[in-house]
């Protein structure tokens, strides 16, 4: 296994926060900082973004040329909301085929996972089947989300194209009771918002980001999940 995190990276929590936990964590404590890990699992095929999108929200900062992981990456990033520090644990699997076998590490504990595609390869979505079946062997519980990457590119492509995408993956969304979000990493596009719904499903919160569901828009879609 590989960790790593510029600096943010090291060492794992082991104490995760369950979500039934989860929710009286965030109550005032007088004089008292509560603590809380969201360990947030991501998994889809090689080369879709995954990596991007860790480090983007975590440092802020987007590479075109992030060497392909080999393994596990794992970052961290901690918020503070009311009394209590919220530290995200963010575990990305490396998406070749032989680094299955890692998948209990990303998928164990998980609070939510991340289930990723690339817009603009449609096989990537078509994966996506595969990855949650073996991930669900693992974590039965973690809250699942399904994110698709590039939006950008995607959002050039002609518009039946667009439409037969979005349509495929609001429908595997619905098979999986997940929320759906389009995303780009090199636009900052729903990067924040995915890990504030996030944190809002951990801990049963209500969430005021608007829905966005207009093909050609970068779908948003959580509230009915």
């Amino acid at each position: 296994m590989t960790a790593s995190g510029s600096g943010t990276g090291g060492s794992y929590h082991h104490q995760q926060a369950s979500t039934s936990s989860a929710g009286s964590a965030l109550q005032e404590t007088p004089g008292r900082r509560n603590s809380v890990v969201i360990k947030v699992g991501m998994v889809g095929d090689a080369q879709i973004g995954k990596t991007s999108l860790m480090v983007k929200y975590v440092e802020g900062s987007f590479d075109e040329d992030y060497i392909q992981t080999l393994g596990v990456n794992f970052m961290e990033k901690t918020i503070s909301i009311r009394n209590t520090e919220i530290t995200f644990s963010i575990w990305d699997l490396g998406g070749q085929r032989e680094f299955v076998n890692m998948l209990p590490l990303v998928c164990n504990d998980a609070v939510a996972i991340l289930f990723m595609f690339d817009l603009t390869r449609k096989s990537t979505l078509n994966s996506v089947k595969e990855w949650y079946r073996q991930a669900r062997g693992f974590n039965k519980t973690a809250i699942p989300f399904l994110v698709g990457t590039k939006f950008d590119h995607f959002v050039n492509f002609p518009r039946e194209d667009q439409e037969e995408i979005s349509k495929q993956a609001r429908k595997f969304a619905r098979a999986m009771k997940a929320s759906l979000i389009f995303s780009s990493t090199s636009h900052s596009i729903n990067i924040q918002k995915i890990f504030k719904i996030v944190l809002s499903k951990s801990f049963d919160l209500k969430c005021t980001i608007p829905e966005i569901e207009q093909v050609g828009e970068p779908l948003l879609l959580y509230q009915e999940v």
